[in-house]
């Protein structure tokens, strides 16, 4: 192995240890094998937001019954945000749309393990971007006349 090659594989070994400590376990592995990323077509519901640190979220919701059957998120943000949107889109499936109001940034981090300190709001943005998706699916229903009564 030449030193360039021992140099990548050193640094990419320090990267990998530096990020199971600020993530833990459960979320270093997430961040490396993400789930449920990517846009959807035809969501029944969909919201963007964008956090004050500037990293934008979008979630997409799939209804079946009142309940969601399948949900996912893109961001352009940072392997907090990546966690946040994959872990709060886990945690939509299979909620119907009064349960999916009890989602919170506490629920998310709980979901996810830890986070730095300084990327808490990550969780604050997943909890506002899925409740506005929320919030879009219900202002459809009414304009279609199909709101539960």
């Amino acid at each position: 192995m030449d030193r360039l090659d021992k140099f990548l594989d050193e640094l990419q070994n320090k990267i990998f240890e530096e990020a199971r400590q600020a993530l833990g376990e459960k979320g270093f592995e997430r961040w490396r094998n993400p789930k449920w990323n990517g846009r959807m077509e035809h969501p029944d519901g969909f919201a963007r937001v964008t956090g004050e640190c500037g990293d934008t979220m979008e979630i997409y919701l799939k209804f079946e019954n009142d309940r969601v059957s399948n949900a996912s998120y893109f961001t352009d943000g940072c392997a907090s945000s990546m966690l946040s949107g994959s872990f709060t889109a886990e945690l939509a499936i299979g909620k119907t749309s009064d349960e999916l109001t009890g989602v919170t940034a506490d629920m998310i981090l709980n979901a996810i393990g830890r986070l730095p300190e300084e990327d808490m709001h990550c969780t604050t943005l997943a909890e506002r971007t899925v409740q506005e998706a929320l919030s879009q699916y219900m202002s459809t229903l009414v304009k279609k006349g199909k709101q539960k009564t």
